[in-house]
């Protein structure tokens, strides 16, 4: 009895520092003309533990209407990638996401509610997006840098009403009116606890409504191989 108790508290110890809980997520996308890197990097317990996804090549293939990604993700402290594999993308794939997404939204109520609850939460340190652009033609290249300020100013704003910005974003769109460039790197850092995200799960199964889905995409297809009941 003495044990079994013993194994409670601990386990109930355990919950709660997972609960409370802080995870760091850095997020970092560099785009030049036909190069781009993606890299999102997970971090928990000033750095202990650690899980990167790296997506070095971003390109559209040659013999085939699709979009190939390679991806490698490692986990801890090592540099090495544990995991590297190659995709495919084709727009049938990009049709099924938002099919999905769809799905999602018809049978979860109030969607929208439980992911702004959510992002109340999620608090923005650090945000850098610098931006290159020309095409060669002052007169459009300024008409362009006009309206990437325009949206980079209605997603900040979109941003910081969802979520707490804690720093002022460094924001820059530089002009180049003799020669056509694109060039953009984007950089984020957001944390949030564990315990919101769990709640926030919680809620995505406690409001599901409908019976079960028809998921198009992996691994949301199991799904609705196997069976989801309304709760």
């Amino acid at each position: 009895m003495k044990w079994l108790l013993i194994a409670v508290i601990a386990l109930i110890i355990l919950f709660i520092l997972i609960m409370v809980t802080k995870l760091k997520v850095l997020f970092h996308f560099y785009h030049g003309n036909d190069n781009d890197h993606l890299k999102i990097q997970f971090k928990a317990w000033f750095g202990l533990i650690r899980y990167k996804v790296e997506v070095p090549l971003i390109k559209v293939d040659d013999n085939s209407p699709t979009l190939v990604v390679e991806e490698k993700k490692a986990a801890g402290t090592q540099e090495d990638a544990t995991n590297k594999k190659t995709e495919q993308f084709s727009a049938k794939d990009l049709i099924n996401s938002m099919h999905d997404m769809k799905e999602l939204i018809n049978h979860i109520v109030s969607l929208h509610r439980i992911i702004r609850k959510f992002l109340r939460h999620v608090t923005i340190r650090k945000l850098e997006w610098h931006t290159f652009a020309g095409i060669g033609d002052a007169a459009h290249t300024g008409m362009l840098t006009g309206a990437l300020w325009a949206i980079k100013g209605s997603i900040i704003g979109l941003v910081s009403h969802y979520m707490k910005l804690k720093a002022p974003p460094d924001i820059t769109v530089t002009p180049h009116f003799q020669f056509a460039v694109s060039q953009t790197a984007f950089s984020c850092m957001i944390h949030f606890r564990v315990g919101h995200a769990m709640l926030a799960g919680i809620k995505l199964i406690k409001y599901w409504k409908g019976g079960r889905p028809d998921f198009k995409t992996k691994p949301l297809s199991a799904l609705s191989d196997d069976g989801t009941k309304s709760v």
